[in-house]
C-alpha cells in the first residue's frame, strides 16, 4: 500500500485530496495545523522526527493561506505569514521530507491561478507566493528526476471552501467570479482532487514540471 502525505487536510481542497487518495487505496497521513504549524521550521522537523522510518510516495504541498493585503496597507505579520505558509514551509516539508521519499515518488504542490494573473483585492503578495510554488515546482523536477520522482502542480481558480467563502460572500465579488469562469461556475474541492489523483497514478508517469490548471477556463 502506499503512503501520501497531504498538508493541510483538515477541510476544502486538502480534505478532499485526502479523501481520493484514501478512495484510491493510499493510506494517507493527513496533517492539520493541530499537527504542526507549517510557518516554524522546528515544528515541520518535529512532524517528520515523527513520520522517522515511514516511507512516502506521494506528497502533497496544499497547505496555504490567502490574506487580503493592498499595497501600502500590508503589515509586517500578514507579509511574514502568507511567505512563511505559502513559500517557505513547502520548501522545508519537502526538504525534510526526502529521506523518506521512495524512487518514483510524486510530490503535487497546490498553486493558484493568481499566480500567472493579476487580480485587483490585494492579492499581489499572495499570486507572488504561488508564483514562487511554480518556480519551486519546476526546480525540483530538474532536481529529483534521477530518481524518478515526479514533481508537478495544480493552480486551482476560485474554489468554493472555507477560505473563499467570506470573500465570495458579497454579491458583486461571486458574479464577477462566476464571469471569471467560462464554464459558468465555481469549481468544488473535488475538482482540485481529481487533478492531483490523476498525477499521482500511472496516466501520469511521464508528466513532471508542468503545472496543471483546474479552473474552468480562468485562465483562457
Amino acid at each position: 500500500m502506499k503512503t501520501a502525505l497531504v498538508t493541510g487536510a483538515s477541510r476544502g481542497i486538502g480534505r478532499a485530496i485526502a479523501d481520493r487518495l484514501t478512495a484510491a487505496g493510499m493510506r494517507v497521513i493527513a496533517h492539520s495545523r493541530a499537527r504542526a504549524d507549517l510557518a516554524s521550521f522546528d515544528e515541520i522537523e518535529r512532524m517528520f522526527t515523527d513520520l522517522a522510518g515511514t516511507p512516502i510516495d506521494v506528497l502533497v504541498n496544499n497547505a496555504g493561506i490567502w490574506r487580503p493585503s493592498p499595497l501600502g496597507e500590508t503589515s509586517r505579520e500578514c507579509a511574514d505569514e502568507l511567505l512563511a505558509v505559502n513559500l517557505r514551509a513547502p520548501f522545508w516539508v519537502l526538504q525534510c521530507a526526502l529521506p523518506l521519499l521512495r524512487d518514483g515518488a510524486r510530490v503535487v504542490n497546490i498553486s493558484s491561478v493568481a499566480a500567472r494573473i493579476g487580480v485587483a483585492g490585494g492579492r499581489s503578495l499572495y499570486g507572488a507566493t504561488k508564483a514562487g510554488l511554480e518556480a519551486l515546482t519546476r526546480n525540483w523536477a530538474m532536481e529529483l528526476a534521477p530518481r524518478g520522482i515526479l514533481v508537478n502542480a495544480v493552480a486551482p481558480g476560485y474554489v468554493t471552501t472555507d477560505m473563499t467563502e467570506e470573500h465570495l460572500a458579497n454579491p458583486a465579488t461571486h458574479l464577477r467570479a462566476m464571469e471569471r469562469h467560462p464554464l459558468g461556475r465555481l469549481g468544488a474541492p473535488d475538482d482540485v482532487a481529481g487533478a492531483v489523483e490523476f498525477l499521482c497514478s500511472d496516466q501520469a508517469r511521464f508528466i513532471t514540471g508542468q503545472v496543471l490548471n483546474v479552473s474552468g477556463g480562468f485562465v483562457i
